[in-house]
């Protein structure tokens, strides 16, 4: 096989990041867009030793789950890979992704895998968004990064981002052209404006906007300000961020409010959040909802117990099990965070919380040798999952119930076989859909403490 050659290929099988592959001359061959089932003419775009890189000439048999994207700048865009699937496919997809790495990774073999929690309505779920700005050829530019690139993509019919965005974006720009203000150039490090980013209030409609600049000096700041508020009356706060480095870091840690409040709030379940430029919180509040009463059923709490919410952000999900629970402990590595969580709390009047700054795996230990045990363990880690001495403690506290919340099947697989290699078997796994048209997918999985404490 060369470089260039075109052939007919057989998809006979999906990468967990929605590349069809199939294989020629005992080869794997990885052709974007195509889906398992498909018959395609193929050009070959790249060889390496173990794989092959191709494009679609033309299909020869079409796969019944094929359907035509909804947005124009799809092929280009990094921000979804799954649009040419029909929705009922992608969870099927999905489902099969969180089985093959709990088997493939974990050793868990016909583990039972719940079909995934999709949306009724899988559109303009977003409630955050992040437009990188540059110079294009009609000048200032802000749109979505192009897959596997820094190219900057324009769209201004985004299916998955709530449509007042788009509007807030475009009339920034609009005055960042007139006002002279400069992008950012990161192969220079020259230039102001670096992101445009907005938060939409799931529950009112209210946007906080922010502002990702490299000094706090902006041309005509004030006639900016007023023109964002002219055209969009919903917008409850105007931030400036303040990020100098030279690196790909979105934000930086000075904020300076320039219109409104300092915060946001949004309503999740029965429950209020303040929230800042700097806080973590989930860009699908339908799908969020979801899934943290699961967490909670899963936790099963009589209001006995003390629980642990580790890497708990702004203490969304610590404020759901403080319902049931006797005593919820925090843990959250971000001290903004962690100030946020106790602010929320005292804001839905929840008396029986507690939070603690710092590395889960270095706090919970601290914690466990002062005599605070837990009953139940929730925790919702980064892509890169727990650290290995956070998970011993785990172990060793040796709580009844551990409910491992996912946003990475790989980590999640290597993680649970460290537990299940102790005292703990998995009950239950429910993938849950919170990025429609993306590779990505959660899941939540129940562990129940099942043997003695020495490790098998």
């Amino acid at each position: 096989m060369k470089k260039n050659d075109i052939f007919e290929l057989e998809i006979t099988g999906m990468t967990h990041e929605g590349l069809g592959v199939g294989k020629k001359d005992g080869l794997a061959v990885f052709v974007q867009g195509a889906i398992d089932g498909e018959l395609v003419r193929i050009k070959v775009i790249k060889i390496a030793k173990n794989y092959a890189v191709a494009r679609v000439e033309n299909w020869l048999r079409k796969s019944p789950h094929r359907q035509e994207p909804f947005c124009l700048a799809y092929k280009r865009c990094g921000g979804c890979s799954l649009q040419h699937m029909t929705y009922e496919k992608q969870l099927e997809f999905k489902h099969r992704v969180v089985k093959d790495n709990l088997e493939r990774i974990g050793g868990f073999k016909d583990i039972q895998v719940n079909p995934v929690i999709g949306m009724e309505i899988p559109m303009y779920y977003r409630n955050k968004a992040q437009y990188p700005v540059g110079m294009g050829e009609r000048g200032v530019i802000a749109g979505f990064y192009a897959r596997r690139s820094h190219e900057i993509i324009t769209s201004d019919n985004c299916g998955i981002q709530d449509t007042k965005s788009e509007a807030i974006r475009n009339a920034i720009i609009k005055k960042v052209k007139e006002f002279g203000i400069s992008p950012y150039d990161e192969n220079t490090g020259k230039g102001l404006l670096r992101h445009i980013i907005t938060r939409v209030a799931h529950s009112t409609g209210d946007i906080m906007v922010v502002l990702v600049v490299t000094s706090e000096k902006i041309p005509h700041l004030d006639q900016l300000v007023k023109h964002i508020l002219e055209r969009n009356p919903q917008v409850k706060s105007i931030v400036l961020n303040i990020n100098s480095r030279r690196d790909n870091v979105i934000l930086g840690d000075k904020v300076i409010t320039v219109y409104g409040e300092d915060t946001l709030i949004d309503t999740l379940g029965p429950f209020q959040f303040h929230i800042s430029p700097l806080s973590f919180y989930q860009v699908n509040l339908v799908q969020t909802a979801v899934l943290y009463e699961k967490a909670v059923e899963y936790a099963a709490l009589t209001g006995n117990e003390t629980v642990y919410d580790l890497y708990c952000g702004i203490g969304t999900i610590s404020l759901f099990l403080a319902r049931q629970a006797k005593q919820v402990i925090g843990v959250e590595v971000v001290e903004e965070g962690v100030q946020a969580a106790r602010k929320n709390a005292k804001l839905n009047r929840i008396d029986n919380t507690e939070f603690h700054a710092g590395l889960a795996e270095e706090v919970v230990p601290r914690l466990y040798l002062v005599g605070k045990k837990a009953d139940v363990v929730v925790v919702d880690p980064p892509r890169k999952g727990c650290d290995l001495a956070l998970l011993e403690t785990m172990v060793r506290m040796q709580p009844e119930r551990i409910v491992y919340v996912s946003c990475n099947p790989s980590t999640l697989a290597r993680d649970l076989k460290v537990l299940c290699g102790y005292e703990y078997s998995i009950t239950a796994v429910q993938p849950v859909d919170m990025f429609p048209w993306t590779e990505h997918v959660e899941a939540i999985i129940l562990m129940t403490r099942s043997g003695s404490s020495e490790k098998k």
